[in-house]
C-alpha cells in the first residue's frame, strides 16, 4: 500500500521516496547537507542522519580520467567492479569527436565543466601521456595517481595494463 495514515496524517510512501531520491541525487552531485536541505525544505540534521541510516562503508571518492585507452571497455569494466562510477575514458576517436567541429568556447566550457566535476574526488587516477598528466594533475586540488602511458604527443590508442589498475584501487579501497 502506498498510503499509511499515521494519526490524523495520511502519508505517501511514493512521495517519502521521491524526496529520499532527490535528496540522495543532490548529495551525490557534490551538494552540502545545508545546501540539500535549503533546497529540499528539511533539516540539514536529517539529511546527515539519513546517509547515516544507509551508508554501507565510509568510501572515498575516486575519479579516473584517461586516453586515449585502447582496452577502454576492459577498463571500465575493471573500475565498475571495484565500484569507481566518475569516469571519463576516451579512445583516440572519441578524444578527437570531442574536439571537432565545436567553437572554442564550447571545448572550453565542457573541459571547465569536467575539470570541476573531478576537483571534487578525493583522488583521482590520470591515464594520460607524460606531458597531459602533469597538465591535469596541475588543475585538480586533490590526491593523483598519475599513470605515464606515453610519451606526448600520443596519436594512437594506448594499451592500459589493467593488473596495473587493480594494484592501484586495491591500494586505494
Amino acid at each position: 500500500m502506498d498510503i499509511y495514515r499515521i494519526g490524523d496524517k495520511l502519508i505517501s510512501q511514493k512521495k517519502v521516496l521521491s524526496a529520499l531520491e532527490k535528496i540522495l541525487k543532490l548529495r551525490s552531485q557534490g551538494k552540502s547537507q545545508h545546501e540539500v536541505a535549503d533546497i529540499t525544505g528539511v533539516d540539514r540534521s536529517f539529511i546527515s542522519r539519513l546517509e547515516t541510516l544507509g551508508e554501507l562503508r565510509k568510501a572515498k571518492q575516486i575519479g579516473v580520467v584517461g586516453f586515449p585507452v585502447k582496452n577502454k571497455d576492459e577498463i571500465q569494466r575493471i573500475l565498475a567492479a571495484k565500484g569507481i562510477q566518475h569516469t571519463l575514458l576516451m579512445s583516440e576517436a572519441e578524444r578527437t569527436s570531442f574536439v571537432e567541429g565545436k567553437p572554442g568556447a564550447d571545448i572550453i566550457n565542457e573541459m571547465m565543466e569536467l575539470i570541476q566535476q573531478f576537483r571534487m574526488f578525493d583522488t583521482v587516477i590520470v591515464l594520460a601521456s607524460d606531458m597531459r598528466t602533469k597538465w591535469i594533475e596541475s588543475l585538480l586540488n586533490c590526491q593523483t595517481i598519475l599513470v605515464d602511458i606515453g610519451t606526448s604527443p600520443l596519436t594512437e590508442d594506448v594499451y592500459v595494463d589493467p593488473e596495473r589498475i587493480i594494484e592501484i584501487l586495491d591500494h586505494l579501497t
